[in-house]
């Protein structure tokens, strides 16, 4: 099988030669791979399979000054302490869009690079990621204590805001599914580490009806919808199920029962993730990493539905001797075929 292959099969809930995998790294963490490894090409041989590309224009992202990224939507982002993120500078000052200006959704110069990369990809999943989709978009325009107060004392501009960036992604993913693309990850963290930082309500009033109409475009176009969203937002599996989400992602277990999950959710739902970042990478022996990772291999690939992954982008603290072993395994999987 091919890593698309094993993907697509992972996904009907049926078993594959070896489980489908994915790790991916933050930019110190890659950096520091890169030199243990001497090898600056290193992530190019880890039989990854899934591969994402955004729909942003060359002049999407511009550095203001050294460290600080200014993004399409007039957000500046303070990049010197996290590199691969930041922090936001909001730009919607009072709750109100009078003056604001969308980025356009239509201009091709978003989708140009997209064929390069799906001719490059051919043997892997191919997803387009589209990073803040709702609630982060919002808040990073607003400021997070200033958003979440907005969606109790000011809720009709929470509508036009959240309606207006649900509009901007639809047309991103009408015309960017059509070049070739398996799928969307949607990417939005609703929770903490105690729950949904919203709460289930918010969530069920703002949330939930446009990432329905986000899913049911990428369904409609025969593709497949993953979610990334940290914390611990389990009590709205069902709802994510009801609105056609395949795939959920982290999955982690800090904070989730991940083979209890595994099993409620069983032909309903997919999940790619469950490998410590926060105790198993950091803080165990090589050995223990091995061992863990073999089990969560074995529990949660049994008849299909899961992408092993650790769950987050590897970061800066995990010694590199972890980073190697959890390798070693998933990249010599016995075949079960």
């Amino acid at each position: 099988m091919t890593p698309r292959e094993r993907v697509l099969h992972a996904l009907a809930f049926t078993v594959t030669d070896v489980v489908p995998y994915q790790v991916d790294f933050t930019i110190p963490a890659r950096e520091k791979m890169s030199a243990y490894f001497t090898d600056p090409g290193f992530l190019e041989k880890l039989g990854n399979h899934l591969a994402y590309v955004k729909a942003i224009p060359p002049s999407g992202l511009r550095e203001v000054a050294p460290g600080f990224v200014r993004d399409e939507w007039g957000v500046v982002w303070n990049r010197t302490i996290d590199p691969d993120i930041g922090n936001p500078t909001p730009v919607l000052l009072r709750p109100s869009l009078s003056g604001y200006r969308f980025p356009d959704p239509t201009d091709p110069l978003r989708y140009a690079h997209i064929p390069g990369f799906v001719e490059r990809h051919q043997g892997t999943f191919k997803l387009l990621r589209e990073t803040y989709t709702l609630f982060e978009r919002a808040w990073s325009l607003r400021g997070m204590e200033e958003f979440l107060s907005d969606m109790v004392m000011h809720q009709d501009f929470v509508e036009d805001l959240l309606d207006a960036i649900t509009s901007f992604h639809l047309e991103v993913i009408d015309r960017a599914l059509d070049l070739g693309l398996d799928g969307v990850l949607f990417g939005d963290d609703w929770g903490w580490q105690g729950g949904l930082i919203m709460g289930p309500k918010l969530w069920r009033k703002y949330i939930k009806p446009r990432m329905a109409e986000m899913i049911a475009l990428v369904r409609k176009k025969g593709k497949k919808a993953f979610l990334h969203c940290c914390g611990k937002v389990q009590e709205i599996f069902p709802d994510l199920v009801e609105i056609g989400l395949h795939v959920f992602n982290p999955f982690q277990p800090e904070v989730m029962d991940i083979f209890a999950l595994k099993e409620e959710y069983q032909g309903k739902l997919a999940f790619w993730g469950g490998i410590s970042i926060q105790r198993l990478l950091p803080f165990g022996t090589p050995e223990e990493v091995r061992r863990e990772t073999r089990r969560i291999l074995a529990r949660l690939g049994d008849g299909g539905g899961y992408i092993a992954a650790p769950s987050h982008a590897l970061p800066r603290d995990i010694p590199c001797e972890n980073i190697v072993a959890l390798l070693e395994v998933l990249m010599n999987q016995k075949s079960s075929g």
